[in-house]
């Protein structure tokens, strides 16, 4: 697949997207907690999406996957399937994973939540896993290679003894939900590709307490650690500017401006 370069009326759709993402991610945070299911939050991102925002899922149903949201629970890296039997308890750190369609643009974003109090592995987990997508975000300009971000990831997360996950990269978005190009979160000696101003692609460091390994479970989505420790995940999509990047899925909360001139 080509890379495509957005113009402005195209990124324009993708901001309004992307704004709805972050809204989803901002809106269930006052839901996390102790007892509540998966399927639960589940349900109200879905409804949240569909009722006050007129827009669409881009989980539901990709490739059959059933729910709206990738929710995915201390050991589980990516693609956690929301059910009724996961009730969430104090001290878990959880993954939600919203991916939006709106007027046929899409957007992809995710965070990290506690429930309770966290224990001090799982917050300094996802407090090294936001900071070093930061860092990388902080690369992001016009005639850098993509290689810059993943070996940004991965010197800041190895040097504070956790791993980066292989299996699974970031993607160009836009008018499909994965676009070229692909964005590893590792050093790869690959040749990557360089930045050009209108690319739009997310950057979603998966990050282990433990090894980098994965094992797919039965259901073919759910992705765990195959050593069982935790694992987090941030995720924003992001386009590059003339000077640097733009956060396109920033939410309020976050201490990093939106335009970033790198």
């Amino acid at each position: 697949m080509p890379i495509f370069i957005k113009n402005e009326a195209e990124i324009k759709k993708i901001r309004i997207a992307s704004t709805i993402a972050a809204d989803v991610l901002e809106m269930i945070e006052k839901y996390i907690k102790p007892g509540i299911s998966t399927e639960k939050l589940d349900t109200i991102c879905s409804n949240y999406i569909l009722y006050k925002k007129n827009a669409i899922s881009a989980c539901l149903g990709y490739l059959g996957f059933p729910k709206s949201t990738c929710i995915s629970v201390n050991d589980v890296v990516c693609h956690g399937i929301p059910n009724n039997k996961k009730l969430l308890k104090n001290g878990d750190i959880v993954n939600i994973d919203v991916a939006i369609i709106k007027n046929k643009w899409y957007s992809d974003t995710s965070k990290m939540y506690f429930v309770g109090k966290p224990t001090i592995l799982g917050e300094r987990l996802c407090k090294i896993t936001q900071e070093a997508l930061y860092l990388a975000l902080k690369k992001i300009k016009p005639g850098i290679c993509t290689s810059i971000i993943g070996k940004t990831i991965q010197n800041y997360v190895e040097k504070n003894n956790f791993s980066v996950v292989r299996n699974y990269c970031g993607h160009g978005i836009g008018k499909n939900f994965h676009e070229d190009p692909q964005i590893l979160h590792y050093f790869s000696q690959k040749k990557g590709i360089i930045l050009k101003p209108g690319m739009v692609f997310t950057v979603e460091p998966m990050i282990n307490a433990g090894n980098h390994l994965t094992r797919i479970m039965k259901d073919k989505w759910t992705v765990k650690t195959k050593d069982r420790s935790l694992s987090a995940q941030y995720e924003h999509t992001v386009l590059v500017t003339k000077t640097g990047c733009e956060i396109l899925t920033l939410r309020k909360e976050e201490k990093i401006n939106s335009q970033l001139i790198n």
